[in-house]
């Protein structure tokens, strides 16, 4: 007997060491459990997704380096979960906190308006961490199997419908880690990402690069809130040929690039129901390299530039379309409607 007994300890321990969870009816089962521990540790939240894992809304996980979840598995975050990202020692260096949603893995954000789930830094500070990054296998002018310029994540295939799952009622707030003078992380960075990701109610905060950005892909996203990121707050490349719609940009800081950066070849994505206001000046739209859209419903406020073309002696803009016409540099675009900011106080 006292043999079977070390025999079944010996397994259990086994299965708890390869980061597993358990399964029951209860909506707060078990978090991920690391490698030799009987249960997460919330202050030390990172390491590989191996198997569904569903996390407990009553915990604060401190994101001390990267959650990378794999192939076929699914990371669930019910309501009202927060993540804040540890950064402030040499261990914990800012580009390195970050979570990854890998090619064939699913992310599943449960959030409501009432207890949205919140991702953030402990110190507050624009950049400090590396926001929520997630790789499909979606079509993109980088190929199929592209390397990102974050992480080496490899993303891109030929499937527009792709699926990662499903974010709804998220905040990243104080992302936008710099790794060089040329790349750095996003609050939200989507690689590849398919139409069969649904993405709806994201706020993005005092991020130190774009608010979202766009490599690739046919993901569409509804409902996005997006305030005093430094760079873009909106930013798309290779060839991305989803639909941003119902969007409200704010810009009261000085230190931003635009309210959309468009760059690459024009894939035409389409842009609905999008309001900028800046109270600092600046540019709302630049396109580069031929890059285009069809927008409708474009409503800006207090920026010195409304449209920049970055092309000397680019003269044909009808690969621009705005309220189904040729896009006039000239044009104030402030007769529409403007999305209603209210419908974001969820996110404060």
């Amino acid at each position: 007997m006292k043999n079977a007994t070390k025999t079944i300890y010996a397994m259990l321990f086994a299965l708890l060491s390869l980061g597993v969870t358990s399964c029951s009816d209860d909506d707060s089962m078990d978090p991920i459990v690391q490698p030799g521990e009987e249960s997460i540790d919330p202050a030390n939240f990172q390491g590989t997704v191996n198997k569904d894992v569903r996390l407990n809304p009553n915990e604060t996980y401190r994101l001390s380096g990267i959650l990378s979840v794999e192939a076929g598995t699914t990371l669930t975050i019910p309501a009202g979960t927060k993540i804040v990202a540890n950064t402030d020692s040499d261990d914990n260096p800012a580009t390195g906190v970050y979570i990854v949603v890998q090619q064939g893995a699913k992310i599943d954000i449960q959030g409501t308006a009432a207890a949205p789930v919140v991702m953030s830094s402990a110190s507050g500070g624009a950049g400090s961490w590396g926001g929520l990054v997630i790789a499909g296998k979606a079509k993109s002018t980088a190929g199929i199997n592209a390397i990102a310029e974050v992480g080496s994540i490899i993303y891109g295939g030929d499937n527009p419908a792709d699926n990662s799952g499903k974010i709804n009622y998220l905040v990243i707030k104080d992302a936008g880690a710099q790794i060089d003078p040329e790349s750095q992380y996003n609050g939200l960075s989507l690689y590849g990402v398919g139409s069969g990701t649904s993405i709806q109610n994201v706020a993005i905060m005092n991020g130190a690069d774009d608010g979202v950005e766009f490599f690739g892909g046919s993901v569409a996203v509804t409902n996005l809130y997006l305030e005093n990121n430094e760079d873009d707050a909106v930013d798309w490349t290779e060839g991305w040929d989803g639909t941003v719609e119902n969007v409200y940009v704010k810009h009261s800081i000085e230190n931003f690039s635009t309210a959309i950066e468009a760059d690459g070849a024009n894939a035409n994505p389409t842009i609905t129901n999008f309001t900028a206001v800046s109270t600092t000046g600046g540019t709302a739209l630049q396109f580069k390299k031929q890059s285009g859209a069809t927008i409708t419903g474009l409503y800006l406020s207090g920026y010195d530039t409304n449209i920049d073309i970055t092309e000397d002696g680019r003269t044909d803009l009808s690969g621009i379309q705005i309220e189904g016409e040729d896009a006039d540099l000239h044009a104030t675009y402030d007769a529409g409607v403007m999305v209603d900011v209210a419908q974001f106080n969820w996110a404060q």
